[in-house]
């Protein structure tokens, strides 16, 4: 997997699953206005995957006009475990640096497991992705777009109850065609 392939790949995931479903209604405004920086990092370990969540930070605070990142790591912590414990490292970070309060890390993996539920269960969608990724967040933005959003505290059970609804067979087959939409461009490219 290449840049090439990974950003698609993820993008297509923002605009069919994130948006398409309206999983977070505040994502549509950045995404049209560019102000989402998709990264891929050729990180291949915890250490390694730091330094490039360090770099990110740092350019999130010397780039204002980046609203978000997801820093896409498809060589690093595969096995959700791993990469769930690893999110502790990530708080970490952002507490050695001084930016508690002011940038978040949300999180999303292939196969993303909330507590006590199975899994299978369709609603791990909400937070399935194409690749293991760490979604950098502005405090400040985030706390003004919930200030102004009517129901902020019915997102999660509406986002569960379409996953739900919508049925994990559907959603793996969804995820799986962001993967195969990217493979065919990247085909078709080589024989151009």
């Amino acid at each position: 997997m290449n840049e090439g392939t990974v950003i698609p790949a993820t993008r297509k995931w923002v605009e069919d699953v994130v948006i398409g479903y309206n999983l977070c209604p505040f994502a549509k405004r950045e995404l049209v206005k560019d102000r989402v920086r998709f990264v891929v990092t050729e990180a291949n370990n915890e250490d390694e995957l730091l330094q490039a969540l360090q770099t990110e930070l740092l350019r999130l605070d010397d780039e204002p006009e980046i609203e978000t990142t997801l820093l896409i790591h498809p060589q690093a912590l595969q096995d959700f475990p791993d990469y769930n414990e690893f999110l502790g490292a990530a708080d970490g970070l952002l507490t050695y640096l001084d930016m508690e309060g002011i940038y978040q890390v949300a999180s999303f993996h292939p196969d993303y497991q909330f507590a006590d539920t199975a899994p299978d269960a369709a609603e791990n969608y909400t937070n399935r992705s194409p690749f293991p990724m760490l979604h950098l967040l502005r405090e400040a933005s985030l706390e003004a777009a919930i200030d102004n959003h009517p129901d902020v505290d019915g997102i999660p059970p509406r986002n569960i109850e379409l996953m739900n609804k919508l049925g994990a067979e559907k959603m793996r087959d969804i995820l799986a065609g962001c993967l195969k939409a990217t493979e065919k461009t990247e085909k078709q490219l080589k024989n151009y």
